[in-house]
């Protein structure tokens, strides 16, 4: 026999052997299965999806677990805003000045950042008590991406600017506000979230402008409660913290991070802290939610003894973002409005253009807060 032939033969029985082994085994894992061992069934979450067998027929694709999927498959993009959410192009002296303070202090407004379409309401004019601005800590880059949100998101973003209390303090000195919200990116890379930088700013605006209202419209700490004291405990006026939907769209709209129970125990935890702060939350409409879920959120709202709610049009900043499921018409609005009234909230600010920080709440809340101050 040549040495060719040899070598042919070897082969023909190495792949031969082979053979019979993968058979073996094969035969033997099937026998396994079916004497002694079941076979695996998925549950719960991943029974609603699609099975390997949807994958291989083509029918997987069919399949749809996020109830705003419908929405953003739409083919059909809105390509006229309806008339009550068209707003004027932003002027007016007082606008001017706080654009033009903001950059020199390097500040960050969520006014600018989240792209509001009140910022020429709230900015403009020259009465500047009458003026509100949201300014937002903690730089102007997130550690969260929540779906309908525009600012900036980074895991690693810059470090905060031990300045930025102070700086921020003269600004409100300067401009002479009556009213102002302060509020914050998602801070998950700092141990405390950014609570202390938060209050300290708080406390400094108070000792420059103590005739300046304060509300903090601050994140939910990771979950950590005692980040909630730190900030109730500042000296603030009003402790606002949104729950941005209901908690059946909650996982759809917001960061995986932020769930619906956790919001909810950062608004009772500032109430039980401090009895007499006045909490505040704010919802979006237009995202797909149903009545039924909007009054459920009102009632569990109402169980903790949540005081203001306000209700705005979720408007898609960017093309990246969640699209609008429905544009809600106004009457839809005063409806909620009325809703929220009867059931024991103090305020609701609800229309197409409000929002969290919206100018016509502060006032109100304004005008409980000196209320109280002259009584006491």
């Amino acid at each position: 026999m040549s040495m060719l032939q040899r070598s042919a033969n070897n082969i023909f029985h190495s792949y031969t052997n082979k053979r019979l082994i993968s058979n073996t085994v094969k035969n033997a894992t099937v026998d396994n299965i079916s004497r002694g061992r079941r076979a695996t069934q998925f549950k719960d979450t991943l029974n609603k999806g699609p099975s390997f067998a949807d994958f291989l027929s083509g029918k997987a694709a069919k399949f749809n677990l996020d109830p705003l999927e419908s929405a953003r498959q739409d083919k059909e993009e809105v390509k006229r805003l309806p008339k009550w959410l068209r707003v004027p192009i932003p002027k007016g002296s007082g606008y001017h000045k706080l654009q033009k303070d903001l950059k020199e202090l390097k500040l960050s407004t969520v006014c600018q950042e989240a792209k509001c379409p009140n910022i020429g309401e709230c900015w403009g004019g020259d009465d500047r008590s009458k003026s509100t601005a949201t300014i937002m800590l903690l730089g102007d880059t997130c550690t969260r991406g929540c779906r309908f949100c525009s600012v900036k998101t980074n895991r690693n973003p810059a470090k905060p600017d031990p300045s930025e209390p102070l700086n921020t303090a003269e600004a409100i000195s300067r401009w002479g506000l009556g009213y102002v919200v302060l509020t914050t990116v998602d801070r998950d890379d700092l141990v405390d979230s950014g609570a202390y930088h938060l209050a300290e700013t708080v406390r400094l605006i108070k000792e420059k402008a103590p005739k300046t209202l304060v509300e903090t419209l601050s994140g939910d700490f990771m979950g950590n409660l005692e980040m909630v004291d730190v900030m109730a405990m500042s000296g603030l006026d009003v402790y606002a913290h949104n729950l941005e939907t209901t908690e059946a769209l909650t996982p759809h709209v917001r960061d995986r991070r932020a769930t619906y129970r956790q919001s909810l125990a950062v608004l009772e935890r500032a109430k039980k802290t401090v009895p007499d702060l006045i909490t505040k939350t704010s919802i979006m409409l237009g995202l797909g939610e149903t009545d039924e879920q909007v009054l459920q959120t009102l009632k569990d709202l109402r169980t903790i003894d949540c005081n203001v709610v306000t209700f705005g049009q979720y408007m898609r900043p960017t093309k990246r973002h969640m699209k609008v499921v429905e544009y809600v018409h106004p009457d839809k609005f005063d409806y909620w409005k009325q809703i929220a009234l009867d059931m024991g909230f103090s305020y609701c600010a609800s229309g197409p253009l409000v929002r969290s920080s919206y100018k016509a709440g502060e006032s109100f809340i304004e005008n409980i807060l000196r209320s109280r101050k002259h009584q006491k």
